[in-house]
């Protein structure tokens, strides 16, 4: 997970708006009460399944949408993938029980900015919902791991080679910032680990977004595992 203390990309906004997802009203007021006891965030609607969540997300232009995954007549994955191929669409901040989701992975390569477990600790939501509308990523590498345990139980077919022509452009120490992130290190991590300056990994994470066309960290982390660069076991291919 991203260091607090790094710059970011992106700059959020005075105050982030958040719209709150979730079949269950109950959940939806727990997190409106906690959203709303931030300053600096507000909550600006509430949906209780993905359809409703694509209208309100058009209608009131949320930073941040705080996304189940497990709904009615739209699931969170569907309207992810709505909004992540809106222009200027907001953020998605998946809020899941993970151990019982099966759709994870697929929502981040849907577009989804990261995922917390909804039994994070209140101030770790609200610092979660703070980075994503940075326009950084949350994967932290712990949940990570299992990430990757679900994306190998779900994958048809076994990673394609680390050849993959998506990589091609990559000199290799891209490759090897790119197969760091996939194992969840934060810039702060990449630094210390590589012994270089945080300015130097910052532009190595900058030139993959852009050469690989992915929109956030996250991504580059599906791409990674798409490609055989990183395989399930941790080690890097090659």
């Amino acid at each position: 997970m991203p260091d607090l203390g790094e710059a970011v990309a992106h700059v959020a906004p005075e105050v982030t708006r958040v719209l709150v997802v979730d079949d269950e009203a109950l959940v939806r007021a727990g997190f409106r009460a906690l959203v709303g006891s931030a300053p600096d965030l507000e909550v600006v609607g509430e949906a209780s399944h993905g359809a409703d969540a694509v209208r309100q997300a058009r209608a009131l232009h949320p930073d941040v949408v705080l996304m189940d995954l497990r709904m009615p007549v739209m699931d969170g994955l569907e309207a992810t993938r709505y909004l992540a191929g809106e222009p200027d669409g907001p953020r998605v901040l998946v809020v899941t029980t993970f151990d019982h989701d099966e759709h994870v992975f697929q929502a981040l390569r849907a577009g989804a900015s990261g995922f917390v477990l909804k039994d994070t600790p209140p101030e770790r939501l609200l610092e979660a919902i703070r980075v994503v509308a940075t326009g950084e990523s949350l994967l932290a590498p712990s949940v990570t791991t299992r990430l990757v345990a679900a994306f190998v139980r779900q994958a048809p077919s076994p990673p394609a080679p680390a050849d993959d022509d998506r990589l091609a452009g990559l000199t290799d120490r891209e490759r090897e910032v790119l197969a760091l992130v996939a194992r969840g290190r934060s810039n702060a991590e990449l630094a210390a680990e590589l012994v270089v300056e945080l300015t130097t990994v910052k532009t190595h994470v900058s030139r993959l977004l852009t050469k690989l066309g992915a929109r956030d960290r996250a991504q580059l982390v599906v791409l990674a595992y798409e490609t055989g660069l990183v395989m399930p076991s941790g080690r890097a291919d090659g």
